[in-house]
Formats: structure tokens, sequence, C-alpha cells
């Protein structure tokens, strides 16, 4: 048996973005992406000193919606 292989799948920590650096691929301001998030558009999760954390793949899914949706218009 291959010493390398494991059985059980590695787990990778999520990628997760600060409320800056989602509000720069959306070009908005920081306080905009918190409001989305008080709303229910955007989840957020909260670190240990309550600061927000937003799933990359999540806002990318936003992101693909959003401009989806200018082009359509």
């Amino acid at each position: 048996m291959d010493p390398q292989r494991r059985d059980a799948p590695e787990e990778t920590p999520e990628a997760l973005l600060t409320p800056a650096e989602v509000a720069k691929l959306f070009r908005v301001d920081p306080k905009t992406v918190t409001r989305w998030a008080q709303a229910g558009k955007l989840s957020s999760i909260r670190t240990l000193g309550g600061h927000r954390r937003y799933r990359h793949d999540e806002v990318m899914s936003l992101l693909e919606r959003s401009q989806a949706a200018r082009t359509a218009s």
C-alpha cells in the first residue's frame, strides 16, 4: 500500500473574502456588502473578533448572476 495515499479526504479550508475584497469585485463600498449580508442577499461568517467574511464560491456565483442580469437588460 502506498504510504502517500490517504483513505480519508483532506479537509481544505474554505476560501473566505473580506468585505473590502468583495466590494472591490463588485465596485461598491464595503458598507454596501455589509448591507447585502443584512438583507440576506449574501451570507456571511463571523470571525471570533466579530468581523464578517464571505464565501468565495457564493460571492463568485452572485457576481456571475449580477453580470448576466446586466447583459440581459
